[in-house]
């Protein structure tokens, strides 16, 4: 377990309530983009330039990528834009969970964004998947975030 990674109290966890809404952050590689299409859910991107502030007044799961040099290196391991678009206090109250993309090859610090948000914001850790993802990601995510939201596959048909 990489030191960042703590469990969440689960009396702690605010379920979020409302539309399934995804908050995400890709570079202009668009990786995460293409992932996030896949998923059909609403979604709001961060922009890579962020020039005024920017508010989400809706539950989300923050999905991020994770730019870090492994081993030990931490050190901007969460893109700055995410970082810029949580010191917004009404962005951070509305998170419920974090989902993280990343590299293998980095080792310990694979996906390290998502242990590192979810510490910070005290949020559950959903899910990591490494660059593009794959289709059984796909479906992973679609049943994990459908399920924390409470929907039945009766509703999302």
């Amino acid at each position: 377990m990489h030191k960042d990674l703590v469990r969440v109290n689960t009396e702690q966890i605010f379920l979020p309530t409302g539309e399934i809404c995804v908050v995400y952050f890709s570079s202009t590689s668009n990786n995460t983009h293409r992932f996030i299409q896949k998923l059909n859910f609403t979604n709001f991107r961060i922009p890579c330039e962020i020039e005024e502030e920017i508010s989400v007044n809706q539950d989300y799961v923050i999905v991020c990528p994770t730019y870090s040099g492994g081993g030990e290196l931490t050190s901007g391991a969460v893109p700055k834009q995410v970082i810029k678009f949580l010191n917004n206090e009404n962005n951070r109250k509305y998170c419920r969970g974090v989902i993280a993309s990343g590299n293998t090859n980095f080792g310990d610090t694979f996906a390290i964004a998502g242990p590192i948000l979810s510490k910070k914001l005290n949020v559950p850790l959903l899910y990591q998947f490494e660059l593009l993802g794959t289709n059984q990601d796909v479906l992973s995510i679609q049943n994990i975030i459908n399920n924390f939201w409470g929907v039945t596959k009766n509703e999302t048909q």
